[in-house]
């Protein structure tokens, strides 16, 4: 290849000049066409030697030799074709395979498990934990509990000092007996009432059997001083003794009825002494109940807790002494809405208890709320506005214990991851465990 040059002067004479081969050339890879080109043109400009003055002469044609072709770096590969992946590493791909295969199966089995559970995060122990809190004002005098106790139904939690509502018992007391006695009295009265009635009885017959007999000696006299067989004289006698008759018998009748009456008067006596001795019985009640209310005891077993009475405390009706978790708790479990198309009363569940993880608590499906736990908050969401995002709503659902542990203590706000199983028919690997269990036995 030819290659003719010239270098030109400050007069525009061209001076020719050889030109020099590259000397270096890179040995880690073979550069691209580009890059040798411009390596080359800077090595030809570095080696060119300073232009100089010479008499003008007839351009030279000086010959460069062609390029070299490109070496091929000695570690890359020949054009022999690459072997496949196979081919070079046949036991790991087969490896593999047999991986992804059982990842695979077994990634199919956890599936076809779980779908036949429903769990949440969003569960704790519920109870219904109330204040105890005396009825009765005084100083307290024992308190025989203690922070976080078991007590059972009975126990004694506080005493308030009596004396002052023993005393209004005995007068309760007393009262009933002076009633009591007065009735008595009035009973006795009323006896006494009734023989004087019938004794005014007795003068009002004695007094209608003398008018009879009066009666019929007047008429006999009257008759026999008209025949002349009698005197007058005797017939005005019998009419008098009549009279006089007539009137003994007004006057016994007239003793009746008022004895009669007074009998009455007696008897609303005693049913007015019957009432007071009911109102002394009540408000002797009353001062046993208020006698009793001195005794603070719990009404169920549970724990006695955050207790704040002390004795010499002055307790005033109402005063929380201290709080009391029954021991009848539950699992509130907060499911999705959409978790609850195939929960029913009964499902069985499995509660893992944050505070116990190592203990396997078993129990059932209770109940499920009618609506979710937004609706019966205290301000409940109102969807009926201009902009609305459907959310899932949470609903909650009520799980009882069946072997509750007896020797820790639970209490409400604890939190519990409960698993329901929703569907009863055994997944594959259960009916795998099964078989292989089978297996086992015969062997």
């Amino acid at each position: 290849m030819a290659l003719q040059t010239q270098n030109r002067d400050g007069n525009g004479q061209g001076l020719p000049r050889r030109l020099g081969r590259p000397q270096a050339r890179a040995s880690a890879r073979a550069p691209d066409e580009g890059e040798r080109r411009a390596a080359d043109t800077e090595e030809l400009r570095a080696r060119a030697p300073a232009p100089r003055e010479v008499p003008a002469r007839e351009p030279r044609i000086v010959e460069v030799p062609p390029p070299e072709p490109e070496r091929q770096h000695p570690d890359e590969p020949g054009d022999e074709p690459r072997r496949g992946l196979l081919r070079r590493h046949p036991f790991a791909f087969v490896l593999g395979l047999v991986l992804c295969i059982l990842l695979a199966a077994g990634g199919y089995l956890y599936w076809d498990y779980a779908r036949h559970f429903e769990s949440t995060d969003d569960a704790f122990v519920a109870a219904r934990q109330f204040p105890i809190a005396p009825k009765v004002a005084g100083y307290i005098v024992a308190v025989p509990v203690t922070d976080n106790q078991h007590v059972a139904a009975g126990d004694v939690i506080a005493r308030i000092d009596d004396r002052d509502y023993r005393n209004a018992l005995d007068q309760a007391q007393a009262q009933v007996a002076s009633a009591e006695a007065n009735i008595q009295n009035i009973d006795a009265q009323i006896n006494v009432q009734q023989a004087q009635i019938t004794a005014n009885q007795a003068q009002v017959d004695q007094a209608q059997a003398a008018l009879v007999f009066a009666q019929q000696q007047a008429k006999r006299y009257q008759d026999l001083a008209q025949t002349g067989s009698g005197t007058v004289q005797n017939a005005q006698q019998w009419t008098s003794q009549q009279q006089q008759q007539e009137a003994a018998l007004a006057s016994a009748q007239a003793n009746l009825k008022v004895a009669q009456r007074q009998l009455e008067s007696l008897k609303a006596q005693r049913e007015n002494a019957v009432a007071s001795l009911a109102q002394a019985k009540a408000q002797r009640g009353q001062a046993q109940l208020n006698l009793s209310y001195t005794t603070v005891t719990a009404a169920q077993a549970g724990r006695v807790v955050q207790l704040s009475a002390a004795v010499g405390q002055f307790a005033q009706p109402g005063t929380n002494l201290t709080m009391f978790v029954p021991d009848q708790i539950w699992i509130t479990a907060n499911f999705k809405e959409t978790q609850l198309d195939a929960m029913r009363p009964g499902e069985p569940v499995t509660l893992a208890i944050d505070a116990y993880p190592e203990r396997a608590i078993h129990g059932h499906v209770d109940s499920v709320q009618p609506g979710s736990g937004t609706a019966f908050s205290l301000l409940p969401a109102q969807n009926a506005t201009g902009n609305f995002v459907k959310i899932v709503q949470r609903v909650p659902v009520k799980l009882v214990m069946d072997n509750p542990p007896t020797d820790v203590a639970l209490g409400p706000g604890m939190s519990v991851v409960p698993t329901v199983r929703v569907d009863p028919a055994p997944s594959i690997y259960e009916r795998l465990l099964s078989r292989y269990e089978q297996m086992r036995a015969r062997i």
